[in-house]
């Protein structure tokens, strides 16, 4: 590493597997920028690696095991000095934030949310008793912790704007902690890809540990691909989805069109080659990579309001955003059908990732934020006196419990 170089730590919560999560694929989206900005990288990790993982030193990254309740980590921070880290998520700010501050206190401490795991979690407690999502909801456990990590860091990035107006107008956090940065995504080329006569066929795709995502896939099932098959009795739609378990191949059922093809190795292979992509979510946060996937790769979507929520910035949304079963399988069939209309849908897509989810934009306003903190970091702490206190007082009790975990490990 030559002498000076600027150097991030990431502490993930899990290696990223990008052709598994849309998490993974945002954690991607940070190496590419600082990779950009000619920045040393250091991803670490508690968790253990697998085949899917990817092979981060390929990239140009250096990666570390790390242990939760050890000091072994404090020794490893004093080595590598980092300017700037990175959590993925608040458990790991949890876990790790307060013997960052203490072995480098000046480095940049920045929360990357992924999406509102309080949101997700209180949309999904009441979709279990039926009833309506309400703001009174988010006041949960999880948020506790969550918006705690966030006064706590310096700096929380935001990928949706309807979690980031919620956490100014119910949790009250200041707007000076947060930044909204959709996706980062650079556009396909539009000329190589498939077209609508080209296509055949629908695509609904997921990680299938993910709640929301396999709600989705038994709604598909139980209620609107037999509505769909009856007015397009040779379609087929194809489920992509890592981690397939038992419980999802029994769906598999080649005679109904309905087929479950376990992990896509390759998204825009699959994803161009459809013609209309399914994501009937009925709960959950943050953005949907698979429908920005889609968006890229010019394949219209049927989704409900949550599926687009965030998703557009006030543009047209790129296919139908239906909430009801037989509404939505109208709108799929229609899609499927009418070239014009799906031409229509695919360009308001492409509007969409050209400017709400532009690269470059993106990437820019960013970096415009993180130089700015790292240039005023004491004075922009003055300023969060919560996050010293939550800091002071998280400090003490984490250190104390994990000390004492270690030694009982010991």
């Amino acid at each position: 590493m030559p002498l000076n170089t600027p150097h991030i730590l990431i502490i993930g919560l899990v290696w990223p597997e990008p052709n598994s999560t849309g998490a993974s694929q945002r954690i991607m989206e940070y190496i590419a920028l600082f990779h950009a900005h000619d920045w040393s990288i250091t991803f670490a990790c508690p968790a253990a690696k697998n085949e899917a993982s990817t092979a981060l030193d390929k990239l140009g990254v250096l990666t570390q095991e790390i242990a939760l309740n050890c000091s072994s980590f404090d020794d490893f921070m004093g080595d590598l000095k980092p300017s700037i880290v990175l959590f993925d998520r608040f458990m790991m700010e949890e876990q790790f934030g307060w013997r960052v501050a203490k072995a480098c206190p000046d480095a940049l401490r920045i929360l990357e949310t992924i999406d509102l795991h309080c949101l997700r979690e209180a949309r999904h407690q009441a979709f279990k008793v039926g009833k309506p999502f309400s703001p009174d909801m988010l006041n949960n456990d999880v948020a506790l912790r969550e918006i705690a990590a966030i006064y706590r860091s310096d700096l929380s990035i935001i990928i949706s704007s309807y979690e980031y107006e919620l956490l100014q107008t119910h949790f009250g956090i200041y707007k000076h902690l947060l930044h909204l940065c959709p996706f980062m995504l650079e556009a396909a080329n539009r000329e190589t890809l498939p077209s609508f006569e080209q296509r055949a066929h629908f695509i609904s795709i997921g990680n299938f540990r993910h709640a929301p995502n396999w709600d989705a896939v038994l709604q598909l099932k139980q209620s609107i691909w037999p509505l769909i098959r009856k007015q397009l009795p040779k379609a087929e739609l194809h489920v992509y989805g890592a981690y397939t378990p038992p419980k999802a191949t029994a769906l598999h059922n080649p005679k109904e069109g309905f087929l479950i093809k376990d992990r896509a190795e390759h998204v825009q292979d699959v994803m161009s080659n459809a013609r209309v992509h399914l994501a009937p979510l009925r709960f959950g946060a943050g953005l949907k990579t698979k429908l920005a996937d889609a968006m890229r790769f010019g394949t219209p979507s049927v989704t409900t309001n949550i599926g687009a929520e965030g998703m557009t910035n006030g543009l047209d949304w790129a296919g139908s955003i239906e909430d009801e079963p037989e509404a939505f399988a109208d709108a799929a069939v229609a899609l499927y059908q009418d070239n014009i209309a799906w031409q229509q849908a695919q360009s308001y897509g492409y509007n969409i990732v050209s400017s709400w989810f532009n690269q470059a934009d993106n990437q820019q306003k960013l970096w415009q934020k993180i130089s700015k903190l790292q240039e005023n970091l004491a004075a922009h702490r003055q300023q969060n006196f919560i996050g010293q206190m939550l800091n002071h007082h998280h400090h003490k009790s984490t250190e104390f419990m994990s000390r004492w975990i270690e030694t009982k490990n010991k």
